[in-house]
């Protein structure tokens, strides 16, 4: 048992620290399956939309009315126009080319309380800012955060951006970058808190708006926290959120024509956050996301409704290294007190079904993210090596204990100690046995009328035989050949009911094999072979002793010492078999006895009552 902890143990702390370290370095092939097994999170939750974030959308329905997108930026400021008792308008579009009607557009927007328009960023572009154009993004910039920061890799840095054309770009309260960014696998599921542009740092088209909402300024706490008012928002490295994402049905949409016609009470606006973006086939932005395809302008819809819900999603990398070790350490204690395989099999996924319960719980309840791949991947991994570990060590012992035992117990007997799981280390125990000696008479004299050792050899080999044979057969257990003498006993190191039956019937077919092979002998001119046999029933230690490199399977104390003498005896008596007055009383319904009366025996004060056992009844 030691030894098999030991290595458990090794197991264990292997398969964790290999998991931890997958789990820390973040593989690109094993993060994309982490972050797809997580998506599940959505389905276990039922969340609504903040009622203050509003799409006004150019959809269908509002293409149909005015035609091909773009429209005449007449039409977009009659319907902006219709916006000026929502909080913040933020615009998920860039008017980067002139048009007659942009003074109109930049009027209605002017009219708004707040307004961001959108910028877009990119990594390569023919055009350069000019001074103007960037003194004006400047002011939208994130000073407060950036003079703390002092040119931080925690953001990404683009080297070009294409922005509203004047004069809308002077009517903005403020500018916002719309910019997204996929995961390794395709899928939008990060928000960017904030890119650099020309060593200046901007905040999200999002963000943005929310710090017009509530008229404050995001300031960083901690390396992966920023704050903005009393909340706190948790980013990865890169300046990125994970979206909590909503059904898609949740997204509240004002059809942009509805707005334009009046049909939208401006009181309904009131306090809201309204975003404007597009959301008809084939000219809105299509985004893959966990929850499938969805139009560009809900991500940033989510991000808004995750901040003002309070449900923006909560990250502590310690938690996922928690949950990695408790399934490894509950393996390892499952493997331990757990012997059957299937109810082991049961209890591992019964852990992990628990954890994982546990996991989406937190998720759902207190948005809580909590990585349960990669304690999936510990539970394959640690059940594997443990259950191999456990087949090994069984096999070994399998292999061990019929080696060990296949010359003393029969195939039956063999086969129900290999299923027992009783170990053969060193130690042993106390048990009520039946025990058997049986000794050939006058084998001193046999010897010496038998000039050649090998003849006689053969000779005890014709006799062990039948003998052992006899032994097995009543499933008792040969210690070991004393020269001429078999020693044998019953009930281990399996149970055997009746055990002391089973000894007397193993001896009188011991004298009734030994008859037909005297009868062989006599057809060879051989003298007859005469053995006796003494029975005792009681308690004695039975286990393994020796060396922990070479030890035996056998017995020890008083009872077995009583057992030889009484074969002694049978000299004495001239019978065959006695038994002791112990294992008369368990066999007396069952077969002819004979009382001898009380015998004095070598090494006991009080004499001993015995037995001639004779036949079965």
């Amino acid at each position: 048992m030691k030894s098999y902890l030991i290595r458990t143990s090794i197991l264990a702390v292997f398969s964790l620290l290999l998991i931890l370290l997958l789990e820390y370095e973040k593989f690109e092939f094993l993060d994309s399956f982490a972050e797809k097994f997580n998506d599940t999170n959505f389905a276990f939750q039922t969340k609504t939309i903040n009622p203050d974030v509003v799409i006004v959308a150019v959809d269908e329905k509002s293409i149909n009315y005015f035609g091909r997108w773009p429209w005449d930026r007449d039409i977009l400021a009659q319907g902006l126009e219709k916006l000026q008792s929502a909080d913040v308008v933020a615009l998920d579009m860039v008017f980067s080319e002139s048009s007659d009607a942009d003074q109109k557009l930049a009027t209605a927007i002017e009219t708004l309380n707040n307004s961001v328009c959108g910028f877009f960023l990119r990594e390569k572009a023919t055009q350069h800012l000019t001074p103007q154009e960037l003194d004006t993004l400047q002011n939208s910039s994130l000073d407060l955060l950036q003079s703390k920061l002092q040119k931080d890799e925690h953001f990404l840095n683009a080297k070009f951006a294409e922005l509203n054309v004047e004069p809308i770009l002077d009517s903005c309260t403020m500018q916002g970058a719309f910019t997204t960014v996929t995961a390794s696998d395709q899928l939008y599921r990060w928000y960017p808190t904030a890119f650099y542009l020309q060593n200046s740092l901007y905040p999200s088209l999002a963000l943005q708006s929310l710090r017009l909402k509530f008229n404050s300024d995001l300031d960083r706490k901690a390396a992966n926290t920023l704050t903005l008012g009393k909340q706190k928002i948790s980013v990865n490295d890169l300046g990125f959120v994970r979206l909590n994402f909503y059904d898609k049905q949740a997204y509240k949409t004002i059809s942009f024509v509805d707005l334009y016609k009046g049909k939208i009470k401006s009181s309904y606006l009131q306090k809201k956050i309204v975003l404007f973006g597009v959301t008809e086939m084939g000219i809105g932005d299509v985004v893959a996301t966990p929850m499938g395809n969805m139009y560009g302008v809900y991500l940033h819809a989510t991000f808004l409704s995750n901040f003002l819900n309070d449900e923006l999603i909560k990250e502590f990398p310690l938690l996922n290294y928690l949950m990695t070790i408790l399934t490894v350490l509950s393996v390892f204690l499952v493997s331990v007190f757990i012997k059957k395989l299937y109810v082991r099999i049961f209890t591992y996924i019964g852990v992990y079904l628990f954890l994982f319960a546990v996991a989406k719980t937190l998720f759902s309840y207190n948005s809580l993210y909590i990585d349960m791949f990669y304690p999936l991947i510990a539970l394959g991994l640690n059940v594997a090596l443990i259950e191999f570990n456990i087949f090994y060590i069984q096999e070994k012992d399998t292999r061990f204990i019929k080696k060990a035992f296949s010359s003393y117990l029969s195939k039956e007997l063999l086969e129900k100690l290999v299923h027992s799981k009783k170990g053969l280390e060193l130690g042993g125990e106390k048990k009520e046995l039946s025990i058997l000696f049986s000794d050939i008479r006058n084998f001193t004299t046999l010897s010496e009328e038998m000039d050649d050792p090998q003849q006689l050899i053969k000779l005890l080999n014709r006799y062990f035989t039948p003998m052992t044979e006899a032994v097995m057969d009543n499933k008792g257990m040969l210690d070991k050949y004393i020269g001429d003498a078999v020693m044998a006993f019953f009930n281990a190191p399996i149970d055997v009911e009746e055990h002391a039956k089973a000894a007397c019937t193993c001896a009188l077919e011991m004298i009734n094999k030994l008859n037909i092979l005297n009868q062989e002998f006599e057809k060879e001119g051989i003298a007859p072979i005469h053995i006796g046999i003494g029975i005792n029933t009681g308690e004695v230690v039975v286990g393994n002793m020796g060396a922990i490199k070479r030890f035996n399977y056998t017995i020890i104390g008083d009872s077995v010492n009583l057992a030889s003498r009484l074969e002694s005896k049978t000299k004495e008596f001239g019978v065959e078999i006695i038994i002791s007055s112990y294992t008369y009383e368990l066999v007396k319904e069952d077969f002819e006895c004979k009382d001898l009366g009380f015998t004095p025996i070598k090494g006991k004060k009080e004499e001993v009552r015995v037995y001639q056992l004779i036949s079965h009844k």
